[in-house]
Protein backbone atom coordinates (compact mmCIF):
# COMPACT_ATOMS: atom_id res chain seq x y z
CA UNK A 1 0.00 0.00 0.00
CA UNK A 2 1.79 3.12 -1.20
CA UNK A 3 -0.13 6.28 -0.32
CA UNK A 4 2.82 8.61 -0.71
CA UNK A 5 3.55 9.92 -4.20
CA UNK A 6 6.59 12.14 -3.57
CA UNK A 7 9.99 10.42 -3.20
CA UNK A 8 13.45 11.63 -2.23
CA UNK A 9 16.96 10.21 -2.04
CA UNK A 10 18.52 10.43 1.43
CA UNK A 11 22.28 10.81 1.79
CA UNK A 12 24.25 10.96 5.02
CA UNK A 13 26.31 14.05 4.17
CA UNK A 14 28.54 13.55 7.22
CA UNK A 15 29.58 10.00 6.27
CA UNK A 16 29.11 10.11 2.50
CA UNK A 17 26.72 7.13 2.48
CA UNK A 18 23.36 6.69 0.75
CA UNK A 19 20.74 6.05 3.42
CA UNK A 20 17.90 5.40 0.98
CA UNK A 21 17.33 5.73 -2.75
CA UNK A 22 13.54 5.78 -2.72
CA UNK A 23 12.32 7.43 0.47
CA UNK A 24 8.62 8.23 0.26
CA UNK A 25 7.46 11.47 1.88
CA UNK A 26 4.44 11.51 4.20
CA UNK A 27 3.46 15.15 4.59
CA UNK A 28 -0.33 15.18 4.72
CA UNK A 29 -2.35 14.18 7.77
CA UNK A 30 -3.63 11.00 6.11
CA UNK A 31 -0.19 10.00 4.83
CA UNK A 32 1.33 10.49 8.30
CA UNK A 33 -1.44 8.49 10.01
CA UNK A 34 -1.23 5.59 7.54
CA UNK A 35 2.59 5.61 7.39
CA UNK A 36 3.85 2.09 6.71
CA UNK A 37 0.66 0.31 7.82
CA UNK A 38 -0.33 -2.36 5.33
CA UNK A 39 3.23 -2.85 4.09
CA UNK A 40 4.54 -6.42 4.26
CA UNK A 41 8.20 -5.37 4.32
CA UNK A 42 10.48 -2.42 3.84
CA UNK A 43 13.15 -3.22 1.27
CA UNK A 44 16.74 -1.99 1.33
CA UNK A 45 16.86 1.46 -0.24
CA UNK A 46 13.23 2.19 0.66
CA UNK A 47 11.91 4.25 3.57
CA UNK A 48 9.45 6.86 4.75
CA UNK A 49 10.14 10.47 5.76
CA UNK A 50 7.36 11.74 8.04
CA UNK A 51 7.14 15.55 8.09
CA UNK A 52 6.34 16.96 10.58
CA UNK A 53 6.80 14.36 13.30
CA UNK A 54 8.09 14.28 16.85
CA UNK A 55 7.74 10.55 17.41
CA UNK A 56 6.40 7.37 15.84
CA UNK A 57 4.88 4.01 16.70
CA UNK A 58 4.91 0.57 15.09
CA UNK A 59 1.45 -0.56 16.22
CA UNK A 60 -0.04 -2.83 13.59
CA UNK A 61 3.21 -3.22 11.67
CA UNK A 62 4.57 -6.61 10.64
CA UNK A 63 8.31 -5.93 10.65
CA UNK A 64 10.97 -4.02 12.60
CA UNK A 65 12.36 -0.69 11.41
CA UNK A 66 15.22 1.69 12.14
CA UNK A 67 14.34 5.31 12.83
CA UNK A 68 16.31 8.54 12.72
CA UNK A 69 14.77 11.59 14.37
CA UNK A 70 15.73 14.81 12.55
CA UNK A 71 15.66 18.46 13.57
CA UNK A 72 14.81 21.29 11.17
CA UNK A 73 18.41 21.38 9.88
CA UNK A 74 18.11 17.64 8.98
CA UNK A 75 20.59 16.76 11.74
CA UNK A 76 20.03 13.38 13.41
CA UNK A 77 19.09 14.09 17.04
CA UNK A 78 18.13 10.51 18.01
CA UNK A 79 18.10 7.00 16.57
CA UNK A 80 16.41 3.74 17.37
CA UNK A 81 17.65 0.58 15.74
CA UNK A 82 15.51 -2.47 15.03
CA UNK A 83 12.32 -1.07 16.56
CA UNK A 84 10.01 -4.07 16.71
CA UNK A 85 6.28 -4.02 15.94
CA UNK A 86 3.88 -2.68 18.61
CA UNK A 87 6.39 -0.23 20.11
CA UNK A 88 6.51 3.55 20.31
CA UNK A 89 9.16 6.23 20.73
CA UNK A 90 9.06 9.04 23.23
CA UNK A 91 8.25 12.55 22.02
CA UNK A 92 11.23 14.51 20.70
CA UNK A 93 10.24 18.14 21.22
CA UNK A 94 13.04 19.51 18.99
CA UNK A 95 12.23 17.12 16.13
CA UNK A 96 10.97 18.26 12.75
CA UNK A 97 10.76 14.86 11.05
CA UNK A 98 11.29 11.14 11.49
CA UNK A 99 12.96 8.93 8.90
CA UNK A 100 11.80 5.30 8.94
CA UNK A 101 14.17 2.80 7.32
CA UNK A 102 14.55 -0.96 6.97
CA UNK A 103 16.02 -2.61 10.08
CA UNK A 104 19.81 -2.52 9.84
CA UNK A 105 19.97 0.56 7.58
CA UNK A 106 21.39 2.85 10.26
CA UNK A 107 24.17 0.41 11.07
CA UNK A 108 25.01 -0.36 7.43
CA UNK A 109 25.29 3.37 6.60
CA UNK A 110 27.04 4.24 9.90
CA UNK A 111 24.34 6.84 10.61
CA UNK A 112 24.39 8.21 14.15
CA UNK A 113 23.39 11.21 16.26
CA UNK A 114 24.95 14.43 14.95
CA UNK A 115 25.06 13.33 11.31
CA UNK A 116 23.55 15.61 8.64
CA UNK A 117 21.07 14.05 6.22
CA UNK A 118 20.57 15.56 2.78
CA UNK A 119 17.42 14.95 0.70
CA UNK A 120 17.24 15.22 -3.09
CA UNK A 121 14.00 14.87 -5.05
CA UNK A 122 13.89 11.89 -7.39
CA UNK A 123 11.91 12.33 -10.59
CA UNK A 124 10.46 8.83 -10.73
CA UNK A 125 10.46 6.46 -7.80
CA UNK A 126 13.21 3.92 -8.55
CA UNK A 127 12.52 0.36 -7.47
CA UNK A 128 14.17 -0.52 -4.16
CA UNK A 129 16.99 -3.02 -4.23
CA UNK A 130 15.84 -6.57 -3.34
CA UNK A 131 17.81 -8.53 -0.75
Amino acid sequence: MRWQKKAVRATNRTRGTVVGQSIRVAETGLQRIVGLLGERELLRGDGLLIVPSQGVHTWGMRFPIDIAVLDDDWTVIATRRVMRPFRMTRMFWKAAAVLELPAGALESTSTSVGDMIEFDRVSASPQPVRK
